[in-house]
């Protein structure tokens, strides 16, 4: 099986008009589809919403259906992250029978030269994942059950793909649950680490895709060390899930400025972090002050440089956020700035 990258993440929502609005209004996403239902799907609800290569699929459903129950126990968050590949039925046949159960077989639709074939199989926690197989020189995203339009504003350019996503976990889960990604979706480990905030402590691995195009930072608590921001997650979130969706961005600087003066409000970095970062990393190519004025937070790896920033969550249990991520050739993901989130975490809960 081959991956091909993060076809869309679909997020199941009490009121998707809302939430739509709202990522409108934020970060410039634009409507680009919505569902017709009709039948026995007439109580369920779905809008598409792109921005660069970036596709958000925004899906409530009545009480007892995926969409009600995910909702209920979690409230809204990503139910469905869908991965990219040459040929579905080869992926859902490759999958199933081992570590991962069919949820739904392979389908196809077609439309005006655009052939789009998915699957769903179980992921972790209650998050699925699906399969997407897409030909034809058509951008319809899924013939007969999404109704394409024309968006209502231009895309300014500043978000260009998702980057990655974080995947937080209950201890004991994490090394079980990255075997998994290896030996079913054929992703590699790339990157661990231990992670230490005060009196805390987590393990993260990561694992990717050939290609880069997938990538999953997967985190669990140390449960010897006190308590903190993962336990605080799983706690409100009702178990596993998605913490954040980073977006990439070919301008951070301008990309948070536009965000904030649509009303998104970042973590606050203190001026200590920036104090150090010279001695840290040496000159950069964002000179400090910029950095500090922002609350960019700046990496560095043998690569090259890595600028990210964390918005503040607007989530009803305050569990899932939007990252901004802007890479000048680094490939890794901010390690010495983990802390730093973690610490600011702590101190925007109080």
């Amino acid at each position: 099986m081959k991956i091909q990258g993060i076809d869309h993440v679909e997020f199941y929502v009490s009121d998707p008009e809302s939430c739509a609005n709202s990522w409108q209004h934020a970060y410039g996403f634009a409507v680009h589809g919505r569902s017709e239902p009709s039948g026995e799907t007439a109580a369920h609800r779905s809008l598409l919403l792109r921005k660069g290569r970036i596709q958000l699929l925004i899906t409530s459903g009545p009480p007892g259906s995926p969409a009600g129950e995910y909702v209920r126990r979690h409230g809204d968050g990503v139910a469905v992250v869908a991965l990219r590949t040459d040929d579905v039925r080869a992926a859902y046949a490759e999958v199933v029978g081992g570590p991962v159960t069919g949820v739904s077989p392979p389908a196809y639709a077609e439309s005006a030269g655009s052939r789009v074939g998915m699957a769903a199989v179980t992921g972790f926690g209650d998050v699925l994942h699906s399969f997407v197989e897409r030909s034809g020189p058509a951008d319809d995203f899924w013939p007969g059950h999404i109704t394409m339009s024309r968006p209502q504003q231009a895309d300014d350019g500043l978000l260009e793909t998702i980057d990655h996503l974080a995947l937080i976990l209950p201890a004991g889960e994490l090394i079980p649950t990255v075997r998994l990604y290896q030996q079913a979706f054929g992703l590699a480990e790339v990157f661990e680490e231990r992670i230490e905030v005060g009196g805390q402590a987590m393990m993260s691995k990561v694992v990717q895709d050939p290609a880069r195009e997938a990538t999953f930072t997967i985190l669990e608590p140390d449960v010897t060390r006190e308590p903190g921001q993962i336990d605080d997650f799983l706690r409100e979130h009702g178990g596993a899930g998605v913490q954040h969706v980073a977006l990439r961005t070919t301008d951070i600087r301008q990309a948070v400025r536009s965000a904030a003066s649509r009303g998104v409000h970042f973590l606050v970095t203190p001026p200590e972090y920036y104090r150090a970062l010279p001695g840290r990393l040496g000159g950069l190519s964002v000179p400090v002050p910029e950095l500090a004025g922002l609350h960019i937070l700046a990496d560095r790896d043998r690569w090259g440089e890595l600028f990210q920033i964390f918005a503040v969550s607007t989530h009803e249990r305050r569990t899932f956020f939007f990252e901004l991520i802007e890479r000048r050739g680094a490939l890794t993901f901010g390690t010495s700035n983990i802390k730093s989130l973690y610490e600011a975490l702590a101190g925007e809960r109080g």
